[in-house]
């Protein structure tokens, strides 16, 4: 199996992400989990055309590759979007995780989210949040707890339900 490697994000990267989304949103379809982005790909809707290249043009972008071809990406916030309870405290805000359907269990996801805990430790911080969609059978909420976070707040968005998780980095 080849070792996944970390590289910054580009601009140029918005046409990964968005093959990515486009992606996401079938097999989502297939799995009968429109609830989390729908039905039409992100590639076809102006506004999440916007948003992806604005994701692409963000200096906390990171793609992953296995074997030179981009498997996943994540972004590493200093704050939480708008809609999300702020904290505290510093923290990164992971604003973006997703993986490429053709790297599906191969452990991208959670190696994006172990480097998010090593940017935290870079940049002096002892937390991660990320939010993620809370509907349907709850699968994505048991994914995040079941890679050591733990669930906060919820929150809904247009009747879109979304829950907060952390992690909480021991001291060093």
């Amino acid at each position: 199996m080849s070792a996944i490697m970390l590289r910054s994000g580009r601009p140029d990267d918005a046409a990964v992400l968005l093959d990515m989304f486009d992606g996401a949103v079938a097999w989502l379809v297939e799995r009968g989990r429109a609830g989390q982005w729908g039905s039409t790909p992100f590639s076809k809707n102006p506004k999440r055309v916007a948003r992806v290249r604005a994701m692409a043009a963000h200096p906390g972008l990171v793609i992953a590759e296995i074997d030179g071809v981009a498997a996943g990406a994540a972004i590493f916030a200093d704050h939480p979007p708008a809609h999300i309870p702020p904290v505290d405290e510093p923290e990164v805000y992971i604003d973006l995780l997703i993986t490429a359907r053709e790297f599906t269990g191969r452990g991208v996801g959670a190696f994006l989210l172990t480097e998010a805990r090593a940017e935290a430790r870079r940049r002096g911080r002892s937390l991660v949040r990320v939010d993620c969609w809370a509907g349907g059978d709850g699968a994505l909420v048991r994914y995040y707890r079941g890679q050591g976070f733990t669930p906060t707040v919820t929150f809904e968005v247009d009747g879109w339900p979304g829950q907060v998780l952390e992690d909480r980095l021991p001291p060093r």
